[in-house]
C-alpha cells in the first residue's frame, strides 16, 4: 500500500501529523522528544516490529557486538598468547556469517518452517548464539580452532537475526520512503546505545571474571532471541505455500530478479562505491589494541580504561547518529558522502599523531589525546555509514527486499573482510609483534593514505535526495506473485495509513 501523498510534505516525523508534539519547551520538550518519535514510529509501523529492533541492534549488535569486540581481543591475547596480525587474520573471519547473508535472506523469505518466515530463524539464531558462547566460556584450554568456530558462531548468531529484521526494515523503508532515514537513526540509536553499555562494562568483567569467563555472557542476548522468535506477531502462511515445487520457484525468481536487478548501473555503481570505501579503509585495530596495552612501548591502558576508550567511542556514535539525523538526512547523497569521507580520512590522523606520540610533544596526555581521537573517529565514522544503510534500502526492489538488502550487506561484509585481511597482512609486513610496534606508524599512515584515495570514486554515488527512488522504472513496476508477496508480510495492512512489514 503506498503512503499518503502528505508525508512527504515534511521529511522529518517528528513535526508530522501523526504525531502532534505537546506545547512545552526548553528541557521538557527535549526529553519528551525521543518519546515522541518512537511513538510516530510505532503507531506507523507495528510495535512488535520496533520492539525487535531494539532488541537485535540495541542488544544483539549494539551490547553483543561491542562486548565481543574487547573480550575476544583479550581472549586471544590473554589466554591463547596470539600475535596481533594473527587476531587480525581472525577478526576478519568472523565476517564470514555475514559475507553469507544472501544465504540466509533466501532461506529466510522462500523456505518456511511450519508456516512461518521470521520467527523460526530469530530462534536458530538464539540457540546457535547460546551454544557457541556457553562452549567456549566453560570449556578450558580450547584447541584454536574450536574457540575460533565458537566466536564465529557467535558472529552467525548475531548475522541471521540481522538479516531477519532488515528485511522489515527493508520493506517498510520502500513502502514508507520518508521514514527510511528514521528508521537507520532508530538502528543507530539502538547499536550505539547498547555499545556503549557493552564497552563499558567490558573492561570491569574481563579484570573479575577474566577473558573467557566474560565471553559467557555472550549466550544472555542469544536467548532472548529464541524468546522474540516466539513472542514476535508473523502472518502464518496457508497450505498452500509449503509445496517443493512452490519454494523451489520461488527460489529461482528470487535469484533471477537479484542478478537482475544487480546489473542496473544505477545499482551497481553505488554498491560497488560502498565496497571499495569500505576495502580500502584497511584495519589496523589489533595493533592498536596490543599497543594501547603494552607497558613499554604504549601507554600501558588498563583493561578497565580500554573498554572506556570504546565506551567514549558509542558516544561518538550516538553524536554521529543525532548530527545525521537533526541535519543531514536531507542531504543529497553524493554531496553529503563526499564530506563525510573527507572527514574520516581527517580523523584518521589523529591515529597518526598519537602512535608517534607526537601528543605528548604537544603537552596533552595520552588519556586525553585518546578521549579526542576515538571520539572524532566514531563522529565520522557513524556519519560515513548512516547514509550508505539508506543507500542501500533504496535500492532494493520490493518483493525480493529481505534477499537483496542481505546480497548488498553481504557485499559491503566483503569489503570489512578484506580490510580486516588486508589490514593482517599490512601489520605482518611492517613487523608488527605482541611487543614490537616500531612500525606502526607506517601501517596508520598507508591506511590514511588510502582513505583520502577513495574521493576519488565518489562520482560512483547517486545525486538523488534521500526520497527519491532511484531504481529505474522497469524496476520499480515488478512485483513478485501475489502470493509471494503476501508471504513476506509479518503484519497485516493497517487500512488508509499504516506501511506493511
Amino acid at each position: 500500500m503506498s503512503p499518503p501523498d502528505d508525508r512527504n510534505e515534511d521529511s522529518d516525523p517528528l513535526k508530522s501529523p501523526a504525531s502532534p508534539a505537546p506545547r512545552t519547551t526548553g528541557l521538557v520538550s527535549f526529553v519528551l522528544e525521543p518519546f515522541q518519535w518512537l511513538t510516530m514510529l510505532s503507531s506507523q509501523l507495528n510495535p512488535t516490529f520496533i520492539a525487535g529492533v531494539f532488541l537485535v541492534y540495541g542488544l544483539g549488535q549494539g551490547f553483543s557486538g561491542s562486548f565481543f569486540k574487547v573480550v575476544s581481543d583479550y581472549y586471544w591475547k590473554d589466554v591463547q598468547k596470539v600475535q596481533p596480525s594473527v587476531v587480525q587474520l581472525y577478526a576478519g573471519l568472523y565476517f564470514i556469517p555475514w559475507v553469507m547473508k544472501p544465504v540466509w535472506g533466501i532461506f529466510t523469505d522462500t523456505f518456511p518452517v511450519r508456516g512461518y518466515r521470521r520467527r523460526p530463524y530469530f530462534v536458530l539464531a538464539g540457540v546457535l548464539g547460546v551454544v557457541s558462547g556457553l562452549t567456549i566460556a566453560v570449556q578450558a584450554n580450547l584447541p584454536v580452532v574450536v574457540a575460533l568456530l565458537c566466536l564465529i558462531g557467535v558472529s552467525a548468531s548475531m548475522a541471521i537475526a540481522d538479516v531477519t529484521i532488515d528485511a522489515c526494515i527493508a520493506r517498510n523503508s520502500i513502502e514508507v520512503r520518508s521514514l527510511a532515514p528514521d528508521l537507520q537513526s532508530l538502528c543507530g540509536f539502538c547499536s550505539s546505545t547498547g555499545a556503549l553499555i557493552g564497552f563499558s562494562s567490558s573492561g570491569f568483567f574481563v579484570h573479575h571474571l577474566g577473558p573467557q569467563g566474560s565471553l559467557g555472557l555472550l549466550a544472555m542476548p542469544p536467548a532472548l532471541l529464541v524468546v522474540l522468535g516466539f513472542v514476535i506477531y508473523e502472518h502464518k502462511l496457508s497450505g498452500s505455500h509449503h509445496g517443493k515445487k512452490q519454494v523451489m520457484e520461488n527460489v529461482s525468481t528470487t535469484i533471477r530478479s537479484m542478478c537482475q536487478t544487480i546489473m542496473y548501473p544505477q545499482v551497481w555503481k553505488p554498491s560497488l562505491y560502498m565496497f571499495l570505501s569500505l576495502a580500502l579503509s584497511i584495519s589496523t585495530h589489533e595493533g592498536h589494541f596490543y599497543w594501547y596495552t603494552d607497558p613499554k612501548a604504549g601507554p600501558a591502558f588498563s583493561q578497565e580504561f580500554v573498554g572506556m576508550i570504546y565506551a567514549i567511542g558509542a558516544v561518538g556514535s550516538i553524536i554521529g547518529v543525532l548530527i545525521y539525523h537533526k541535519t543531514l538526512k536531507d542531504l543529497p547523497f553524493r554531496t553529503l558522502l563526499l564530506y563525510a569521507q573527507l572527514l574520516y580520512a581527517i580523523s584518521g590522523m589523529l591515529d597518526l599523531l598519537f602512535v608517534l606520540r607526537w601528543n605528548l610533544n604537544l603537552g596533552i596526555p595520552d588519556y586525553f589525546f585518546v578521549v579526542i581521537e576515538e571520539t572524532a573517529t566514531r563522529i565520522s565514522s557513524k556519519i560515513r555509514w548512516m547514509p550508505m544503510i539508506v543507500l542501500s534500502t533504496q535500492l532494493c526492489p520490493l518483493g525480493i527486499e529481505g534477499t537483496f538488502f542481505a546480497l548488498l550487506m553481504c557485499i559491503d561484509s566483503i569489503g570489512m573482510l578484506l580490510s580486516r585481511t588486508i589490514g593482517g597482512v599490512v601489520l605482518h609486513l611492517f613487523h608488527v609483534t605482541r611487543s614490537d610496534f616500531t612500525n606502526l606508524w607506517l601501517a596508520v599512515f598507508l591506511r590514511n593514505i588510502l582513505r583520502f584515495a577513495t574521493l576519488s570514486l565518489i562520482f560512483l554515488v547517486p545525486k538523488a535526495d534521500h526520497p527519491e527512488g532511484l531504481l529505474p522504472s522497469e524496476v520499480l513496476g515488478k512485483r513478485m506473485s501475489e502470493d509471494v508477496e503476501e508471504s513476506l508480510q509479518l503484519v497485516p495492512t493497517r487500512i488508509n495509513e499504516k506501511a506493511v512489514l
